[in-house]
């Protein structure tokens, strides 16, 4: 290969549309110009917001329960989701109209991207990664998102004492994400090194999780805090 060639870059997902519901569809066209953002560059978090406060942003946030409710429950902080799945995103932005939400915006892209080019280093109070693909078979493990460059990426837009939230129920993943945590020298482990924390009161647990839980699935949580 010529050394001049671009490389592809390696995504941590594949585009699945999905079957989007009429409810979703015409959420989008009729709520995304209040809470969806157009990315073309930097973002001032401030002005997309309308308003000055900590910022929280959750990678993958699939059909948003979570970002819903921690945006309900915690009203204070703003919550940016990003994620690729329009059925996804059509389902958050029904809800957000629903319940009149101000503190939520959503960004439909690939999150790395959206890192790198358009948030600003120290910017983020805290970084959500939950439940994430786990790519199982080896040949794909180079999908994963918790790689050693994504975790240097995440620890560079969070402001000193940010948090970086991570959590699985693949114990193979898990113990991937400790590793691949561990040698970022960034970031420190609330639960010591080597070690997983219980999930916090401000994670809710998902029906996803409740699931997970009676197939047998132990869930991991790694908080790992910004120097």
């Amino acid at each position: 290969m010529n050394d001049a060639t671009p490389r592809r870059t390696v995504r941590s997902f594949v585009r699945r549309e999905g079957r989007m519901t009429e409810a979703q569809r015409r959420a989008l066209e009729q709520y995304w110009p209040r809470y969806g953002v157009d990315v073309a560059g930097p973002l001032e978090l401030a002005v997309i917001f309308d308003r000055p406060a900590p910022c929280i942003v959750e990678i993958g946030f699939g059909m948003g329960d979570t970002l819903i409710e921690m945006a309900r429950c915690h009203p204070d902080p703003n919550y940016l989701g990003i994620e690729v799945y329009r059925p996804g995103i059509g389902s958050v932005l029904r809800q957000l109209d629903a319940a009149d939400m101000h503190n939520v915006r959503v960004i439909a892209g690939d999150a790395m991207e959206v890192l790198r080019n358009a948030l600003a280093d120290a910017s983020l109070d805290a970084i959500h990664v939950f439940f994430p693909d786990p790519w199982p078979k080896k040949r794909h493990h180079k999908r994963r998102i918790i790689q050693p460059d994504s975790v240097a990426l995440f620890a560079r837009k969070l402001r000193p004492g940010g948090l970086l939230h991570l959590a699985t129920d693949w114990q193979e993943y898990a113990q991937h994400m400790l590793a691949v945590v561990t040698a970022e020298p960034a970031l420190v482990n609330r639960a010591g090194d080597g070690g997983f924390s219980e999930r916090p009161a401000y994670r809710p647990l998902t029906k996803f999780e409740q699931r997970g839980q009676r197939l047998g699935h132990q869930v991991r949580d790694l908080i790992l805090e910004r120097r």
